[in-house]
């Protein structure tokens, strides 16, 4: 309490600061002095003298002497305070030494600086220190080079920080373009000395093990002026002029003013077999299936409309608990005809959901594509009984109707005995999302069951039942576990919605599948392994509502 009453200059400071002007007016007079207090300040002189080594001798002295050698003392111990930490006895913030304050200013965070530079010049003087801004750029937005290189080239780290970085903030992350039924994956990053937009596109179908492509939609700098320049990134022509607008919170939208230099020489033909090859990475000519040219040339024609104006809406990556299966994130994986998409798998309980984040015209972006039952394991027969599609459908339907038939009677008991219903609350609640309540007690049926134990479990061989058709070959033959879940299946235009049984294979941490039953068809996805910073969601209540929205947005 006492230093900071003398920092800031209140309490009992008060009395120093009297003391001080005293001393200043009267230049080492002790006329005025009283003998009590002039005795007070020799013994304490003395005993501050012995404590740095000096000669004993002044503890002999008389109280003139005394006074004098005090004097002394006090210069000395002035300089080796002012050595060591600044002013002595700073009496506020004010009186610390501009390099401390520099230090102090370069911790707080920089939306506080410019209420700091508002007490008095001083401070809005030391503000203008390029150290205290570099240093915001680097700890906020994690830039890590040519911050020195742009300051020499005219543009300081506090405009970077001010016009760019901070204006800017609320569009880094992870956002999903409304393009219809086919969505997206957009990752908006601080690089080098740029904000740009990423678009993330899955690897050529069906190479599901391939990294993401990334392809640039706009960035922001502030290279050509003193004001952040929007740039469009679209097309083969180069950076053009465009814009940024913020719609509401959590969504944005981007506007191209030059949509010429999206156009190509040869018209929309050129236009078409240049996206063919970027999109799927062959000719038309090599695509013999007549339905999947149909589907490619319809995409082309709807994304194409748009002309990178586009609005997007923030996604988050799901929480990650302790009881999760395997980490939740972002997965690669294949869908027949409609190419690669991108899911996103997250945990509920005992329920691991996979949500559309690209899509196609049957089942669009949003939209919960798989939705499996972690109580509900399945065990597998024989390597060679595995190969009989019969006998895995009896494995998987006999589970389906079990759900149904435990369905249909809580919702018989919930509309005979309401008062049941509230009773047996915990046992409903994982009902509704498929949870095998069991003869257990409720708090154990409530548990969930796929992580209780610590070690991983054993590889068991696993293949492909014969039948079942696979657009990528080179799958795991071996799995850990396996679970009952449905699938979303629909007709053209998200027509006629239903969910089918299927089998969930957890292969390993980074890759899993699903077998269609119904379309004798299987999926293999992959995690998306690329950083994606200003991603995750603040708790599973705001990723859930997320969840709800995107749902929302394509149905």
């Amino acid at each position: 309490m006492a230093v900071c009453a003398r920092l800031c200059g209140v309490g009992q400071s008060r009395r120093c600061r009297r003391r001080q002007r005293h001393n200043q007016e009267d230049q080492g007079s002790d006329s005025d002095m009283d003998e009590e207090e002039e005795e007070r300040i020799v013994g304490h002189k003395q005993a501050e003298v012995g404590s740095v080594g000096l000669d004993s001798t002044a503890a002999a002295a008389g109280p003139s002497d005394a006074l004098d050698y005090g004097s002394a003392t006090v210069n000395r111990l002035e300089f080796v305070d002012r050595a060591n930490t600044g002013p002595p006895n700073p009496q506020s913030l004010l009186d610390l030494p501009p390099e401390l304050l520099v230090e102090i200013f370069s911790l707080l965070p920089g939306t506080a600086l410019p209420n700091v530079a508002l007490v008095c010049k001083k401070f809005k003087q030391i503000l203008n220190t390029e150290t205290i801004w570099r240093r915001r750029c680097m700890e906020e937005f994690g830039m890590r080079e040519d911050l020195r290189k742009m300051e020499v080239g005219g543009v300081s780290s506090r405009d970077l920080y001010v016009k760019l970085l901070h204006p800017y903030r609320h569009i880094l992350g992870l956002w999903q373009p409304d393009i219809g039924p086919y969505g997206g994956l957009l990752n908006v990053v601080v690089d080098g000395l740029f904000i740009i937009g990423w678009m993330y596109l899955p690897p050529h179908d069906p190479r599901v093990e391939d990294p993401m492509r990334r392809r640039p939609l706009f960035r922001i700098h502030m290279w050509e002026s003193k004001k952040a320049t929007v740039e469009c990134m679209y097309g083969h022509k180069g950076p053009h002029k465009g814009d940024i607008q913020t719609v509401k919170k959590d969504e944005f939208s981007t506007k191209c003013n030059q949509t010429d230099h999206h156009r190509m020489p040869g018209g929309r033909q050129e236009e078409f077999r240049t996206w063919l090859e970027e999109e799927w990475g062959r000719t038309l000519e090599d695509i013999f299936h007549e339905h999947m040219q149909e589907l490619i040339l319809m995409k082309f024609i709807y994304t194409s409309q748009y002309d990178n104006c586009l609005t997007y809406r923030r996604i988050y990556l799901p929480p990650q608990l302790p009881s999760d299966l395997l980490q939740p994130g972002l997965f690669k994986g294949t869908y027949g005809s409609h190419g690669l998409e991108i899911v996103m798998l997250s945990f509920h309980g005992t329920a691991a959901r996979a949500t559309k984040l690209t899509g196609d015209p049957n089942v669009p972006a949003g939209q919960l594509t798989l939705d499996v039952d972690l109580s509900r394991p399945v065990v597998l027969p024989d390597l060679e009984s595995q190969r009989s599609i019969e006998e895995l459908s009896r494995l998987v339907l006999g589970v389906h109707e079990e759900v149904q038939r435990e369905a249909q009677q809580q919702a018989k008991e919930s509309s005979t005995t309401p008062e049941g219903a509230a009773e047996g609350a915990c046992g409903d609640a994982s009902g509704a999302e498929g949870v095998d309540t069991g003869s257990g007690a409720c708090s154990e049926s409530c548990q969930p069951g796929p992580s209780c134990s610590t070690s991983p479990p054993e590889a068991q061989p696993f293949i492909l039942p014969l039948g079942v058709m696979a657009r990528n070959e080179v799958y795991p033959r071996t799995c850990r576990k396996c679970f009952y879940g449905t699938g979303l299946i629909a007709g053209h235009g998200f027509t006629s919605p239903e969910r089918t049984p299927g089998l969930f294979v957890l292969f390993d941490e980074d890759r899993f599948g699903f077998i269609w039953l119904e379309l004798k068809s299987f999926s293999l996805y992959s995690r998306l392994t690329d950083h994606l910073a200003h991603a995750h969601a603040p708790n599973m209540e705001r990723f859930e509502a997320m969840l709800r929205n995107m749902q929302s947005w394509t149905s």
